[in-house]
């Protein structure tokens, strides 16, 4: 099981463009989501990296991918946004026995679920609280070459929790990069998954997501 640790920035969640939060993580150690799960049906895998950090307010997460096509159809909160260029954040703070699945396409649009593996008895959060996360994206094609990035502000209120709570604390976690309907179909994840077919609600294969003081 890998693990990483999320570092503690007091003021991080005080920047409000892409560079400033990007110059305000630059120090951070870079994490690879590079396990490709289910090779013999979806070879494919994009090049992305992540990092991780959290404020008084917010976790922050900042994504960079480079990928060979670039798909962005939903544009309404609770869409179908895992079948666009995709990024993912599934975390648990009680032991894997509940979780939150944050799932946001290169556009800003966004998907937030919670409850147990067992999907009936998961929720979607409203368009209300999804929009409360906070996206900075950009897109960039040179020589040919697709890259995107995007920044992820997730309010701690969000998961009911606060600044104390998280501190110096261990949750569970992964981190995913998708796209179901491209050309170039992946499931790429950072702590590998063994499961027959792709699955990203699997907890038992959750990281570990150390909370820095």
């Amino acid at each position: 099981m890998k693990q990483l640790d999320a570092v503690y920035l007091p003021d991080l969640h005080q920047q409000d463009d892409y560079r400033s939060l990007a110059v305000g993580m630059q120090a951070l150690d870079w994490h690879h989501i590079d396990q490709v799960n289910w090779e013999n049906d979806y070879p494919y895998r994009p090049t992305v990296q992540f990092q991780i950090a959290y404020s008084q307010q917010a976790m922050v997460l900042h994504y960079q991918v480079e990928e060979t096509f670039l798909r962005a159809q939903a544009v309404h909160s609770n869409g179908n946004v895992w079948e666009d260029s995709c990024v993912e954040f599934f975390v648990s703070f009680d032991q894997r026995e509940h979780y939150y699945n944050f799932e946001f396409n290169i556009l800003g649009t966004g998907l937030i679920g919670y409850g147990p593996e067992t999907k009936s008895a998961r929720r979607r959060l409203s368009a209300s609280e999804i929009q409360k996360v906070k996206t900075f994206t950009q897109i960039q094609q040179i020589d040919g070459v697709k890259t995107w990035q995007i920044l992820l502000v997730i309010p701690v209120e969000l998961v009911n929790k606060d600044y104390e709570s998280l501190r110096g604390t261990q949750a569970f976690g992964n981190f995913y990069k998708c796209g179901d309907a491209l050309p170039d179909p992946h499931f790429v994840s950072w702590n590998p998954i063994t499961h027959e077919r792709p699955n990203f609600h699997l907890p038992a294969y959750f990281g570990q997501i150390n909370f820095q003081r």
